[in-house]
């Protein structure tokens, strides 16, 4: 192999990398962060290891938050829009939409998939949030789970910190592991 292919090639690697590192910084660095109330499960990946299957009280929605209800069915990967109003501690879905509604400003909008759902009067969405991944040993917490989102302009949300009982999710795991 000639060495400037061989060097544009690590380069376009590198390159790719530093651009995934870089787009989630930008994401953990957005100033809007709300925080989410979970129900926990506890799976485990053979490749990855231990995760928590996050299950969020916004995932959950019913068909009366739609702005103006899509046409047909809202099956599988419908992309919507979710605006969350903070309501006590935690912020709660006030708004399900197809299209971007405006900005508010007591209101964050997250960007979200719809997914089958059991019941006729409900949509279920996934934000990309529903895994979390800890170390070996300790995904099986036992606890109450709140997560922090931070949540950039476009909406796009991501894992900032979870919670459990109100401490950081590996300080309180050592906590309960403590003989």
């Amino acid at each position: 192999m000639n060495p400037r292919h061989f060097i544009a090639v690590l380069a376009a690697q590198t390159l790719l990398l530093l651009a995934l590192i870089a787009q989630q910084e930008y994401r953990l660095a957005a100033p809007t962060t709300v925080l989410l109330e979970t129900a926990p499960v506890d799976p485990r990946d053979l490749l990855r290891g231990d995760y928590v299957i996050l299950n969020y009280k916004v995932s959950n929605l019913t068909n009366s938050l739609w702005e103006t209800a899509p046409a047909g069915q809202t099956g599988h990967g419908l992309p919507v829009f979710v605006s969350l109003e903070q309501r006590g501690e935690f912020h709660e879905a006030v708004l399900l939409s197809t299209t971007r509604p405006e900005p508010l400003p007591n209101r964050v909008v997250i960007q979200a998939r719809t997914q089958p759902s059991w019941g006729n009067n409900q949509v279920r969405v996934e934000y990309g949030l529903e895994r979390y991944y800890v170390q070996e040993g300790t995904g099986n917490p036992r606890g109450k789970l709140t997560v922090q989102v931070a949540v950039d302009a476009a909406g796009k949300p991501v894992i900032k910190q979870v919670f459990l009982d109100g401490k950081p999710y590996a300080e309180a795991m050592r906590e309960q592991m403590k003989p």
